[in-house]
């Protein structure tokens, strides 16, 4: 059951997620609002949409909420083999997301202690996105 509401999730997540989904959803509001005058504005009228616009939002919540969760976990786990295939980092990295917020903010603590001990690394990031910003506007140039 895991694996078919995966691939129904992932489908309708990537169709949801599509230009078409949007025009769609235009295109019916478009009719809900022309259909108003013919129904007088009526309660009935604003209930249908409210109704639909909620089950929908419900349902794709879950839907949304599982392809997410599977992405970050992929992305977790290429994470971790790279802190596992680099020599110098530290394999206690690894499985962060299962540390507690206490943990968490411990290991923060340490990264921000880190930095102020090596300031030269703070100019380095500047000196790096500069430069980038240049090339960027070289680039923006030429074209």
């Amino acid at each position: 059951m895991n694996e078919a509401f995966r691939k129904f999730a992932e489908k309708v997540s990537i169709k949801a997620g599509s230009p078409w989904a949007f025009i769609l959803s235009g295109v019916l509001i478009a009719g809900w609002l022309a259909a108003g005058p013919r129904f007088q504005f009526s309660d009935i009228w604003q209930l249908v949409i409210s109704t639909i616009s909620s089950v929908f939002t419900f349902l794709m919540v879950f839907l949304i909420q599982n392809t997410q969760n599977r992405e970050m976990k992929a992305l977790h786990l290429k994470v971790d083999e790279m802190i596992r295939a680099t020599g110098r980092a530290r394999n206690s990295l690894l499985d962060l997301e299962e540390l507690s917020d206490d943990e968490l903010k411990r290991l923060e603590q340490q990264f921000k202690e880190l930095r102020k001990l090596h300031p030269e690394t703070e100019k380095q990031v500047k000196a790096e996105i500069d430069e980038i910003e240049a090339a960027k506007n070289i680039n923006e140039d030429e074209a």
